[in-house]
């Protein structure tokens, strides 16, 4: 699956499992780059922000101006994916703690909300819109979705939480896609390049 002019999909490489996302990317036929710092976003098509510890990942963003280029990136409509932490720093507010983030999603996002990391789990959950079989979903020390805001569209549910959201190019899941064989959630992703 091509990308539009073959621009590569940046996989930002900080913490969390970025090369499954690779992989995953690479599965499909997208072609993809790490991205490390604020100047490897320039010849990326999209991004996306992979799980880990979101407070450790802010810290990152600080110290290299990350924060600014992802929400230039977001400006030129570039679209961005993020999951679990990835996820966390998109919304619009976080909770347990409160803690800064993007706001490039109209959402609020309570951090560990599903329990420790004994707590983890795999699940079907229902994403209507892009599948017509359960998808797979890997919920480890996952945040859960409070709030979603008017122009915010719940692609996805599991046990009746929304877990996938869009607004405009920005698209978020509470879950891990890139840790199952199913490729829906990246296919979806890889669209949103094209448009």
């Amino acid at each position: 699956m091509k990308t539009p002019n073959n621009r590569p999909v940046g996989v930002l490489a900080i913490q969390g499992d970025f090369e499954r996302h690779a992989k995953m990317l690479e599965r499909i036929g997208a072609p993809w780059e790490l991205v490390k710092h604020a100047s490897d976003l320039e010849g990326v098509g999209g991004l996306i922000m992979p799980g880990g510890e979101s407070t450790t990942m802010l810290k990152f963003f600080a110290n290299e101006g990350l924060g600014a280029a992802v929400r230039q990136l977001a400006a030129e409509g570039k679209p961005i994916f993020g999951t679990c932490a990835g996820a966390i720093l998109l919304a619009r507010e976080v909770l347990n703690p409160p803690q800064d983030h993007l706001d490039l999603i109209d959402i609020t996002i309570e951090r560990n909300a599903y329990g420790r990391q004994i707590d983890s789990s795999v699940r079907g959950g229902d994403c209507p819109e892009l599948s017509d079989r359960p998808v797979e979903m890997v919920f480890i020390r996952a945040p859960i979705i409070r709030r979603v805001g008017d122009n915010v569209r719940v692609l996805g549910r599991c046990d009746g939480l929304p877990v996938l959201v869009e607004q405009g190019s920005i698209l978020a899941a509470t879950f891990h896609p890139e840790l199952t064989e199913d490729e829906t959630i990246h296919r979806y992703f890889l669209k949103k390049l094209s448009h």
